[in-house]
């Protein structure tokens, strides 16, 4: 009998350790088809941008000159578009700029009384979105920063830290709430099961706070202290101004190389770019921080979740209602650039994919009716229209004609390697034999270089205090290769599309 329940015992045990063995062969099974799965959905983007190119430059290879010649003569016609509209907005960007020095000349005289007194200002709520693990060690000095320097009645305003964090971050987190025992202004919200910027903003947007207007910032900005000042009076003077959309400059130039360049860019993007664009076009564009918005219509809309890039998406939700945003360079803000390209790359993909996504969704406001318009008598003009089309689609598409205009040259290298300076020249003209042909393209050549000339010389007039002329002589020698790598970027950030990539990576700080 012993020797029976002895037997019986062993033959449970066995079955025990059968089935724990079957679960555990089961979970690792699931783990490696989790791992293989992220490893497809990391890597077929890349593959699928080197087929691209590869398929492309083989193709042009096999072209016939004349066939070639056409390629040729149609990339440089619509480079030369895209060329001409920027620097048509970089012009178009002059009258903001002086009608910006001339408010703070007429402020500066007066003593730097504004307009409006205290008692007639608006409620502002002041968001700082943080994540925290990422942030931490930039969290405080920020908000110390904005409760201490920022230049606004008190009674008006209210500084609220908005974070989340996957853990508990201590004795970060406690001191953080011991602001708002120190200062009366201070609020600090820790969103509850939140895995983004979108989930903060949206859980925010749930609470009555009484204000009239909010301010979005990212956790790296340091606004100016007379930034929410001059974004109220703009919402005072126009009671149909629904967005303020401040100028954001790069203060880190100096970390490295990369930095440096991406302050340049931010100074033409921001104070040429985007208020020549909204001269020329007829809209403005909220750009994700140094943004302030009526309460009433961010509440509304809220932020969508499922956009990798969820402030252009609310932007082009509260454009397709007819809401009037306009570009202010007084409200400015400073804040962090990318100091290694790894983080850059991670940065700039993140965007490539959520301007397609925001692109794909929005197009339709190139030819449908605005619906719930914000304001009576508001109809969308031809000129917003095609605005939108130049925004959306041509800017979209610019992609693919940079880098096929790069695998037509990257051909002619194959074919035609150069062995000399005078082949070479002959190269980069690319002289062909009918001479009608060579003019032309020469012609559309030089207006493009022209135009990014003339770009970069009104870049220079405004550049920021971080950014030095040498800077911006740098970043336009460097310019042309840059914009192939931005449309390398562009195109990867397709492919994600395709493959419904959705991983989010935020931006390092430090």
């Amino acid at each position: 009998m012993k020797e029976h329940n002895d037997f019986t015992v062993d033959i449970g045990t066995t079955q025990a350790d059968f089935e724990q063995t079957h679960v555990k062969k089961f979970w690792l099974f699931q783990d490696a088809s989790t791992r293989l799965s992220a490893f497809i959905a990391e890597w077929t983007p890349f593959g699928l941008v080197v087929s691209y190119f590869v398929f492309s430059t083989c193709l042009y290879t096999y072209c016939s000159d004349e066939l070639v010649a056409i390629f040729w003569f149609i990339y440089m016609c619509t480079n030369f578009y895209i060329a001409g509209a920027t620097v048509l907005e970089a012009f178009m960007s002059i009258t903001p700029c002086r009608e910006a020095r001339k408010v703070v000349t007429q402020a500066e005289e007066k003593g730097w009384l504004f307009p409006t007194p205290h008692n007639n200002l608006l409620i502002l709520d002041l968001i700082i979105v943080a994540y925290l693990p990422n942030e931490k060690d930039i969290i405080m000095d920020r908000a110390i920063y904005a409760l201490e320097q920022i230049d606004y009645p008190k009674d008006k305003l209210r500084i609220n830290i908005l974070y989340n964090t996957p853990h508990p971050i201590e004795p970060l987190e406690s001191e953080l709430y011991g602001l708002e025992e120190k200062y009366s202004h201070a609020r600090v919200i820790k969103v509850p099961n939140s895995t983004s910027k979108a989930d903060n903003l949206n859980y925010f947007f749930t609470l009555d706070t009484g204000s009239d207007l909010i301010a979005i910032y990212d956790c790296d900005h340091y606004p100016h202290p007379n930034s929410p000042r001059w974004a109220v009076e703009r919402f005072i003077a126009d009671p149909e101004t629904d967005i303020v959309q401040g100028r954001c400059i790069v203060f880190n130039s100096g970390d490295t190389f990369l930095s440096s360049m991406i302050a340049v860019e931010f100074d033409k993007i921001y104070a040429v770019s985007h208020p020549g664009r909204a001269a020329m076009w007829g809209f403005g564009l909220f750009c994700g921080s140094n943004g302030y918005w009526r309460t009433s219509l961010l509440r509304d809309l809220r932020m969508d979740g499922n956009m990798l890039t969820e402030d252009i998406d609310s932007a082009l939700r509260a454009f397709s209602r007819g809401s009037k945003t306009v570009h202010d360079l007084n409200v400015t803000s400073y804040e962090l650039a990318p100091t290694t390209l790894s983080a850059f790359w991670k940065q700039r993909l993140r965007w490539a994919q959520g301007w397609a996504q925001a692109s794909m969704k929005h197009l339709k406001m190139i030819y449908n009716k605005p619906l719930e318009p914000l304001h009576d008598n508001y109809s969308r003009d031809f000129t917003a229209r095609f605005g939108i089309l130049s925004l959306l689609f041509i800017r979209e598409s610019s992609y693919y004609l940079v880098t096929q205009y790069t695998c037509l040259v990257l051909s002619f290298l194959i074919v035609k390697f150069p062995s000399s300076g005078a082949e070479l020249w002959k190269l980069v003209y690319f002289q062909y034999p009918v001479s009608q042909w060579l003019f032309i393209i020469r012609l559309v050549q030089h207006r493009i270089i022209i135009c990014l000339v003339a770009t970069l010389w009104i870049t220079n007039q405004v550049k920021s205090e971080f950014v030095s002329r040498k800077m911006i002589i740098l970043f336009s020698i460097q310019y042309p290769f840059y914009l192939v790598f931005m449309a390398v970027i562009g195109l990867y950030g397709h492919a994600r599309q395709i493959v419904k990539y959705s991983n989010w990576n935020p931006t390092a700080r430090k």
